[in-house]
């Protein structure tokens, strides 16, 4: 464990149980969601590969137009 992590721990712990509570899940679902999102990303590469090959192929083409930033 960090240093930084095990002060954050250890000021936590000092909170009504209720806030550690509150910390605990909070910090758990970030966790877990982080996770989810590192799967989902890793499982689309394939479909980012491509898409990105369709953008490089429609630009070589002449199929693209350069962003106008004044019209966003």
């Amino acid at each position: 464990m960090t240093k930084l992590l095990e002060k954050a721990f250890t000021k936590a712990s000092k909170l009504p149980d209720i806030e550690q509570n509150t910390l605990a899940k909070w910090l758990i679902e970030e966790l877990e969601s982080e996770k989810e999102w590192e799967k989902r990303f890793s499982e689309s590469e394939a479909i980012l590969d491509k898409l990105a090959d369709e953008a490089l192929e429609a630009h070589r083409k002449g199929k693209t137009k350069p962003l106008n930033f004044e019209r966003l």
